[in-house]
């Protein structure tokens, strides 16, 4: 066990003492989550020690960089490794087509990184699942919210689980989630059914055994966004989000799930770009905020793993600094990655400068390549063997996994109101389906043997299908025009329009993927009893967290 799992207790023990709103929860289930490490403790020390140590400066500044791969081939990519000599590289879909071409261009750049620096690199994607997803095959799961009102940690590690022996087939190493942002803010424009929901404690459970889940199939998990992104009415990828909330407002809602993920030993922790003046008054994004970062993170909670930066093309941290400038501050700040710097060359001169001047200690930068090379130690990516295409092809998308997903699917199903007992249909009702999903929703009923006609008008069931949020003049058009049609509403996002729509049904599925509409269709047709309570309240209504019926 590396000493950053033994510390990190410690350190979270110590900032209870230290603030006046200590919080209940407990620990982490499941231990520290480290099963599916290679190496551990001094095993991965000494290989990073041994590689630290051959490293010239360019090497070491390079490793913190994580850079969006270009094309989708290893040598479309190699000019930046030879130049940059990164860390890592992320995936986006542009990257991605099946299994052949992603396995080759993972094995062709862990070659490329081999021959040019001899270090392994981080290949990592933000797999969230749901509508955080970039991998264009494999199982689909729904979103956080979703699995947060199945109440089952066992469907979070389900979840991980299956997205990390995906992930691992295709070469890829690290995943940026689980999202661990307690959204108490329905107007959230960029959380929302990306967070397991607005309690800190279901957020934490679910996070953790994520993350855990993630670590015992040997891919990196990144919990994200620290100090916390939920709270927000601005999005970061084009603004700078202000949370201006006390201290012990933050303590008790925001930083239980991360306290948590200390911990439990948590490979690595990502930054938010919001600014919190009870926590900094600076101005600062938290992404460059030694008192956030070190301070807080580092210092009152113990935590010695890898930090890594948001994305550093994003809106939220380019406010005040140029390019170069704003990877100085995040490594003087504490962070020891930086995703996706926009101008990797200007990022790389200016930490590099700041080091030779002597504003960056080597011993400061060292800590951080430690950090980065003890964790590709651990999780086996020295002496790695390459992605193998035929395995990758038999493994992602399996049947045992596309089957996982639906359970998840089918467990979140959460029935809020059923007036006149509107659902389930009858065996030979006619429905109608509109709104969004539509079109799968009712081809999934008809697989059901339901019969789905054009018209509410005349039909037993009208189903509108909404995206959730505050429902837009669209939804309500629809189920004004249903008339003395009994309708259904299945909310596909967050179900705050359950405040919005009347309806005498409402099925809430926290995900507009189609295991999710295939969930609801299940459920309208009798073949799911929903069982999914609320991960959050409804604003303006009696639907509380927990609320939930059956049939």
């Amino acid at each position: 066990m590396s000493l950053r799992r033994l510390l990190a207790p410690l350190g979270a023990g110590l900032l209870l003492l230290s603030t006046a709103c200590a919080q209940g929860g407990g620990g982490s289930p499941g231990g520290s989550g480290g099963a599916g490490s290679e190496e551990e403790g001094p095993d991965a020390a000494a290989t990073a020690e041994e590689a630290l140590a051959g490293m010239e400066l360019a090497d070491k500044v390079g490793q913190l960089l994580v850079l969006t791969a270009a094309g989708t081939t290893a040598e479309e990519n190699a000019e930046a490794i030879e130049a940059y000599r990164p860390g890592g590289f992320i995936y986006f879909p542009e990257n991605l087509t099946d299994t052949e071409q992603i396995t080759a261009l993972s094995n062709g750049l862990q070659k490329s990184a081999e021959e040019a620096t001899g270090v392994p690199l981080f290949l990592g994607i933000d797999q969230e699942q749901g509508m955080v997803a970039r991998l264009p095959l494999g199982a689909h799961f729904p979103d956080a919210m979703a699995v947060g009102a199945t109440r089952d940690t066992g469907q979070a590690a389900a979840l991980a689980g299956t997205t990390a022996t995906e992930l691992k087939a295709l070469g890829i190493n690290m995943d940026y989630a689980p999202d661990a942002d307690v959204n108490v803010n329905p107007d959230n424009p960029v959380i929302g059914i990306r967070s397991f929901g607005s309690d800190p404690e279901l957020v934490a459970d679910m996070a953790i055994a994520e993350a855990e889940a993630f670590e015992e199939a040997g891919v990196v998990p990144v919990v994200k966004h620290f100090p916390g992104h939920g709270d927000t009415d601005v999005d970061s990828h084009t603004g700078l989000p202000v949370v201006d909330k006390p201290r012990a407002e933050w303590e008790e809602t925001d930083l239980p799930p991360f306290r948590r993920a200390v911990e439990a030993g948590v490979d690595a922790v990502m930054t938010a770009h919001v600014f919190l003046p009870e926590l900094d008054d600076s101005g600062e994004p938290s992404t460059l905020s030694p008192e956030i970062i070190d301070g807080v993170l580092r210092g009152e909670l113990g935590y010695d793993g890898v930090v890594t930066t948001d994305a550093l093309n994003m809106e939220g941290v380019r406010q005040t600094h140029d390019d170069g400038e704003i990877a100085v501050r995040a490594i003087e700040a504490g962070a020891d990655q930086l995703l996706m710097p926009p101008d990797p060359k200007a990022a790389v001169d200016a930490v590099t400068a700041a080091v030779q001047d002597g504003r960056i200690t080597e011993e400061r930068l060292d800590e951080s390549v430690r950090r980065i090379l003890e964790l590709k130690a651990e999780r086996g990516l020295f002496g790695a063997e390459p992605a193998d295409p035929e395995q990758a092809a038999a493994t992602v998308g399996s049947e045992e996994h596309l089957q996982a997903a639906q359970d998840v699917a089918d467990a979140s199903v959460t029935l809020l109101r059923n007036d006149g007992g509107a659902l389930p249909v009858a065996e030979g009702a006619e429905v109608s389906v509109a709104g969004e999903g539509a079109d799968e929703i009712a081809a999934a009923l008809e697989e059901l043997g339901v019969t789905v006609v054009d018209s509410a008008a005349g039909a037993d069931l009208a189903v509108v299908g909404t995206d959730g949020g505050r429902a837009d003049a669209e939804h309500r058009e629809a189920v004004r025009q249903a008339g003395s049609t009994p309708v259904a509403v299945v909310a596909q996002g967050a179900p705050y329009d359950a405040a919005e729509l009347e309806s005498d049904a409402y099925l809430a599925v926290y995900s507009a993927v189609e295991v999710s509409r295939t969930a609801a269709a299940r459920a309208i047709a009798g073949e799911v009893a929903p069982s999914g309570r609320l991960p959050v309240a409804v604003p303006g209504t009696d639907y509380g967290f927990g609320a939930g019926t059956g049939y």
